[in-house]
């Protein structure tokens, strides 16, 4: 199989809607590159949720459903549990995913649903105007924290990759980030493991994305890939945090 160094055919030639610098766009050529690359376009869908990648379906060249707010891992487990011969993997936003769908994500990865969950985590609302997340950060501003976000009164981010790797049930789980080229590697081929042990029939695999935000965090495009390194990479800490393979070493 080869590498894919042109527009992947898992990708339709629709205009993106993102606004600039947002880095859901890298995300999805990655997502589609392992598509390519794995031959299992044919037989992939993906469920779009509700937030800024609402609207996936317009550019993955692959069968598509859109699922309520934070249901995506629902309509998941529905489709692979009827079609066990399909792939399928949920695109869902950290306002979405952290958030009305947390016991959604939860209970998915605890029955160890054989899917695969791209979360994007940019730490905001990004759709809806800038609200704050599960998973914004101590004294971020936002359009419901203006004054920074006060952990006294909502607590602290949620760590949704620490969360589900606490789970007792073989899993997946992982954490990467799209803020530089040898990090976007590493992504890609987090991606691409999470659908090899999809393919595999192993277990729920779970790829969380560190991505920024520039128009809801008021910074330019290349201010917010500095404040993702240096604010949100610290607390949010790359690499696997569960695999199968750790799980069998113990058993």
């Amino acid at each position: 199989m080869g590498k894919t160094f042109k527009k992947p055919e898992a990708l339709t030639d629709n205009h993106t809607h993102y606004c600039p610098g947002c880095t859901h766009g890298i995300i999805h050529r990655l997502v589609a590159e392992v598509i390519d690359e794995l031959g299992i376009r044919k037989r992939t869908v993906g469920i779009a949720p509700v937030g800024c990648a609402v609207l996936a379906y317009n550019y993955f060249a692959c069968d598509f459903q859109e699922a309520a707010h934070g249901r995506a891992p629902a309509m998941a487990t529905g489709i692979k549990r009827v079609r066990p011969d399909l792939m399928v993997f949920t695109y869902q936003g950290d306002g979405d995913l952290a958030s009305i769908g947390m016991g959604e994500i939860i209970h998915a990865a605890n029955r160890g649903e054989k899917f695969t969950t791209i979360f994007v985590n940019n730490a905001v609302y990004g759709m809806t105007g800038g609200q704050m997340a599960p998973t914004t950060m101590p004294g971020q501003r936002t359009t419901t924290s203006p004054l920074g976000r006060d952990t006294a009164q909502t607590g602290m981010p949620i760590k949704v990759a620490d969360l589900l790797a606490s789970l007792q049930t073989p899993a997946y789980i992982t954490r990467q980030a799209v803020l530089r080229p040898k990090l976007i590697n590493r992504t890609k081929k987090a991606i691409r493991q999470a659908f090899t042990y999809q393919m595999e029939n192993r277990c729920f695999s779970f790829v969380e994305v560190v991505s920024t935000c520039p128009t809801n965090w008021g910074m330019t495009p290349v201010e917010s890939l500095k404040w993702a390194e240096d604010v949100l990479l610290p607390y949010y800490k790359l690499g696997d945090y569960k695999t199968p393979e750790s799980l069998d070493a113990t058993t």
